[in-house]
């Protein structure tokens, strides 16, 4: 399994960021009365979600759909300073599993006959962002969503992360990201190989918001309602990330264990962070996504194949369809998306030979190197061969 992506360049991140170690409101919630109580692999998964805070986690929560039914759990804290548990209500940061709610946003597009996946993404983005991209026309929409476009990183910049960190009040917006990449070559010509890649996705936005005027709402309107996502928030929604049920964030900075909460430096970065990045939800909203979209809710067969069209890594492996990613695990193919970030991570996918579907996430970062993960990585690997017997 492909452990919670690394998504920033990291080289400056021991500044003293101490007027951010603070806390947000939060409040306790009303939990889902879906999860079934009588579900076999409860006792031995809540063990695994209590050792992983008893391992200095701070809080961890996790949604389970299987021909059992649902099963809810979590252990920790959504705040430490106040001794606020976890619960399954609490919203948790998607990291870059928002890019699955973003390709299927684009494929509904397709299916609309308003966007090509191998036409120039030219065809559709305005001229004022083409400026900023090299070979621009060489670069098909589809090699955007799997990552074969060679457009470089935006998060590989040094004087991004300064000014994320330096200025973490700061409203980033789309065409901004865009700019730190103005002048690069191509890391690779386009749809030669695969290297994941935030820039694609932020790309992607602006095509979206160009078609439809705001990719947001049309991700609410296509993706949130149908599925009566009530517990799902992006950048439409009214109070978009000051929401009382939002976990607090934690980081440890210089790797040595402590943890520190820098709550605001984590909510003001994802609210600036458009289709790579952005969506909050609770465990279960986030199962209930993956499963409509397995389920053919969402979009047509022929969508589904063409986003299950894989290319290979490296060694000649599958990795990545359109938003997808495929991985294998305790010989087990799985589809999803997994996210991570400064104050957060988590793992999203489905085992179609199971029919098993699992979100988990946490309130701790997953992007600078700390002891914490190795323990984390090694009860999650317990938690896999659970589900998976």
């Amino acid at each position: 399994m492909k452990i919670m992506k690394k998504y920033l360049f990291v080289a400056i991140l021991l500044r003293d960021l101490s007027t951010f170690s603070q806390g947000l409101p939060i409040v306790s919630c009303a939990e889902s009365s879906t999860s079934n109580s009588n579900f076999s692999k409860a006792k031995q998964l809540q063990q695994a979600l209590d050792e992983i805070t008893r391992l200095s986690v701070p809080g961890i929560s996790m949604a389970i759909y299987s021909p059992e039914g649902w099963w809810l759990g979590s252990s920790g804290f959504a705040k430490i300073e106040d001794q606020t548990p976890m619960q399954n209500c609490h919203l948790l940061y998607s990291q870059s599993v928002a890019k699955l709610y973003l390709a299927v946003g684009i494929l509904k597009l397709v299916e609309e006959g308003k966007i090509e996946l191998d036409a120039s993404m030219t065809k559709y983005l305005p001229q004022k962002y083409r400026r900023y991209i090299a070979d621009s026309t060489k670069i098909t929409v589809r090699m955007l969503m799997n990552h074969t476009s060679g457009i470089p990183e935006y998060n590989f910049a040094p004087a991004y992360v300064s000014k994320l960190l330096q200025h973490p009040e700061y409203d980033f917006m789309q065409e901004e990201y865009l700019a730190y990449i103005k002048g690069k070559p191509l890391d690779f010509p386009p749809g030669s190989k695969y290297a994941y890649r935030n820039t694609n996705y932020v790309i992607l936005s602006l095509i979206a918001d160009s078609i439809t005027g705001d990719h947001a709402k049309w991700i609410t309107e296509k993706i949130f309602k149908p599925l009566d996502l009530t517990n799902t928030f992006y950048r439409y929604e009214p109070g978009y990330l000051t929401y009382t049920n939002l976990v607090n964030s934690y980081w440890d900075r210089h790797g040595d264990g402590a943890i520190e909460n820098i709550s605001a430096l984590q909510r003001n970065n994802v609210a600036c962070l458009y289709g790579d990045d952005g969506i909050v939800a609770t465990p279960e909203d986030y199962v209930k996504f993956l499963k409509g979209l397995m389920e053919g809710k969402l979009l047509a067969a022929s969508s589904m194949e063409q986003m299950k069209t894989f290319v290979k890594d490296k060694k000649g492996n599958p990795t990545y369809g359109l938003g997808l990613d495929y991985n294998i695990t305790s010989g087990q193919i799985s589809y999803g998306h997994s996210g991570g970030g400064i104050a957060a991570g988590c793992q999203l996918y489905y085992f179609p030979e199971k029919n098993v579907y699992y979100f988990i996430g946490i309130n701790l970062g997953t992007i600078t190197d700390s002891p914490l993960h190795v323990a984390v990585e090694k009860t999650l690997n317990e938690i896999y061969g659970i589900l998976l017997r």
